[in-house]
Order: C-alpha cells, then sequence, then structure tokens
C-alpha cells in the first residue's frame, strides 16, 4: 500500500470508529509495524488533521472533520460494486434502478484510472435461486415504513391458509432467496416474519403506529436472539 493511500486508510479507519482505536489494531488492519503507524498518525497531526490521542491508549478523530466523501480505494469501489450487483439482482424494480443510478454517479466522479474498477469488476454474484416474489409492491412496503404506517396484509400460510391481519413494519429484510417482512402482529401480539410472495395484498392504513421505530428495533433483537437461543438450545442432545 503507498504511504498516500496508508495515510487516507488511517483517517478511514478513525472516521468509521465509535471509540478510540489503539495503535496495535491499526497496525493489524493495515498490516504494518506499530512505528509505522506511530509516524503515520504524527505526520497526519502535522498535517493538522485534528486526531487526538497517544500510544498505547488510543486515536480519535475529531467528529467535525471534513473530507471529501468520494475519496475512493479501488477495494472499497469493489464493495460497492458489489453490493449494486447484489441489489440488480433482488427482483425490486426501484432499489435496482436507484442502485444503478448510484453506481453511474459514482463512476462520473472517480478518477479515471479507478474507472476500470467499475467498467470491469473483479466480483461478481450468483443470481438468486427464486426470482418469484409475489404480487405486492416492496416499494408500498418501504413507503410504509418510513411514514411509520401499519398495514393489512391479506396472507397465505405455507400450509395455503389464508389470513387477515394488521401488522407494524419494523424492516424489510434481503436474502439471496427471499424478501421478509418483519413486523409486529397485532393479531398474535408478536413479531412476525412475513415472507412477500405470500403476501396477497398489502394496504398502508391511515392509522401511524404508536412506537418509535427505534424502540421496535430493539425489541425485536430482543425477541430475535432469544429465538435463536431457544433453538440452539433444542438442538442439543
Amino acid at each position: 500500500m503507498r504511504r498516500a493511500d496508508r495515510l487516507f486508510q488511517i483517517i478511514q479507519i478513525l472516521r468509521r470508529s465509535p471509540k478510540p482505536v489503539t495503535g496495535a489494531a491499526l497496525a493489524a488492519e493495515l498490516e504494518v509495524s506499530m512505528r509505522t503507524v506511530y509516524r503515520d498518525i504524527a505526520d497526519l497531526m502535522a498535517q493538522r488533521v485534528p486526531i487526538v490521542g497517544e500510544a498505547g491508549v488510543g486515536y480519535v478523530l475529531h467528529a467535525d472533520f471534513d473530507m471529501p466523501a468520494l475519496m475512493l480505494t479501488p477495494a472499497e469501489l469493489e464493495a460497492i460494486v458489489l453490493g449494486v450487483q447484489w441489489v440488480v439482482e433482488r427482483d425490486d424494480p426501484a432499489l435496482s434502478s436507484a442502485a444503478r443510478d448510484v453506481l453511474a454517479k459514482v463512476a462520473t466522479v472517480v478518477p479515471g484510472h479507478l474507472r476500470p474498477f467499475i467498467a470491469d469488476p473483479s466480483t461478481a454474484i450468483e443470481p438468486p435461486l427464486d426470482a418469484s416474489q409475489g404480487v405486492v409492491a416492496v416499494a408500498g412496503l418501504r413507503d410504509a415504513i418510513r411514514g411509520r404506517r401499519k398495514l393489512r396484509l391479506l396472507y397465505r400460510a405455507g400450509n395455503g391458509e389464508r389470513s387477515e391481519r394488521v401488522v407494524w413494519p419494523v424492516v424489510l429484510g434481503y436474502s439471496d432467496t427471499r424478501r421478509i417482512l418483519i413486523a409486529w402482529c397485532e393479531r398474535r401480539q408478536a413479531f412476525r416474519h412475513f415472507r412477500t410472495d405470500r403476501m396477497e395484498a398489502a394496504e398502508i392504513l391511515a392509522e401511524p403506529i404508536g412506537e418509535p421505530r427505534s424502540l421496535l428495533l430493539r425489541r425485536w433483537k430482543a425477541w430475535r436472539s432469544t429465538e435463536l437461543a431457544e433453538r440452539a438450545d433444542m438442538r442439543r442432545p
């Protein structure tokens, strides 16, 4: 790694960390010696990059530090391309179009020597195993999540049984083969995962969700952790 790229990467590591980053952690990620890290940190400070800290404790980048957001490395570009490839294959027209637009915008601002990483990427994904995702437009599900509105679902279970229920949408999850709406179900008074390919209708209601989404997310994560732990216990001999 060139020294200029290494200095840039140090700033990136500090930017993404919510707590002080030790010299040892920097050296391990950059694959250099501690001595090199200390020298690079000193050089950045000399260039008036607002890094606070000391050897043995950790380093923090001042929150007000501003740096052009699109100073991208080849690895970062490959990560973006791989992410775009994945989104485009998810059978979601709105997000697929948005992903292509993002990549086009990135391609117009990166230096010419980096554009081959976009035009001829070294990364690729396999297409999804099942592209059939049902009749409900997922854009409406995302609108309900953003607008914090309840949904009325007409849902078909795996055994073919149909039911109508009102849910509080929390997250629309994507896997390689499925889209899952994570929601609080008023009927069951519990969190449930609804496959979009089993939704026969979805209506956004005028009634708002009376609970902050951040709290719903925390509750779902706690519920999910408990559920996974119980499944693990059941599998133990």
